[in-house]
């Protein structure tokens, strides 16, 4: 059984069609892509199976279990985190709070116990504390930990975004250009990070990119869209040369 499954999923914002009849299978611990120029519908994917939006019709599932009509928070605890293509952080907020932050869904102290300084609630901050710690020194991010988001260089602040998704204890993670805004040495860095992490906590990526080099290097399939359409589906190589991909896409050149 795939992971995330999506069945003739379509979007309409009144009169005009977002996507049509998406199918795509992600295979647990797979590492696809999602891909095509800009309008072609691809964040609206992503709104769609995280909860943001609700599709006018098909089927979207996790190992499973049915996730149209959830809220975000619950989509987020049956293990579906995401980033955003425009940083998302609390600029004054540290790095360390921020992977605290996340963890909070995971929670099961009561606020009021917290309040209280009940013994659970300590030993749980406790707990959240050193796997905030670890997950840090994991994304290289530990030495910076006491630094305000705001003041991180963009590489790192795309680093904190996906270590505040990873500390929701996800099983898929939805990475919404990951790239966008770094230069060639750290999309090359990304590329590694994005592997370690995928290895070390189990996980299962879906991503949109426009980086054409890091989707071919880095994914082992690919969903092209093109105005809300799928024009093509399979391995990198493949759709790369695939001429609808080429002439909507990538370009006749």
């Amino acid at each position: 059984m795939a992971l995330l499954e999506l069945r003739q999923v379509g979007m309409r914002f009144g009169g005009l069609l977002a996507l049509e009849d998406l199918n795509l299978e992600v295979p647990e611990g797979g590492l696809y892509g999602l891909i095509g120029p800009n309008g072609a519908g691809k964040t609206t994917v992503f709104n769609l199976i995280s909860g943001f939006l609700r599709p006018t019709s098909g089927s979207i599932r996790l190992s499973g279990t049915e996730l149209v009509g959830l809220p975000p928070h619950r989509i987020t605890a049956l293990g579906v985190a995401r980033t955003f293509q425009n940083i998302r952080l609390f600029g004054e907020l540290t790095v360390l709070d921020h992977v605290l932050v996340g963890q909070h869904l995971r929670g099961r102290a009561r606020w009021w116990q917290a309040v209280l300084g009940l013994p659970g609630a300590r030993r749980e901050a406790r707990e959240q504390e050193r796997r905030a710690w670890e997950l840090l020194t994991a994304v290289g991010l530990a030495e910076v930990a006491h630094e305000p988001a705001g003041q991180l260089p963009y590489g790192h602040q795309r680093r904190l975004e996906i270590a505040r998704a990873l500390a929701t204890g996800p099983r898929l993670l939805l990475l919404d250009e990951p790239a966008a805004g770094l230069n060639p040495q750290e999309t090359r860095e990304l590329m590694t990070f994005l592997q370690d992490i995928r290895r070390r906590y189990g996980l299962t990526l879906l991503l949109i990119e426009h980086n054409l080099p890091l989707v071919m290097g880095l994914c082992e399939h690919l969903t092209v869209l093109d105005h809300g359409l799928t024009i093509a589906q399979g391995p990198p190589a493949a759709v790369q040369k695939d001429p609808a991909v080429i002439r909507a896409y990538i370009g006749k050149r």
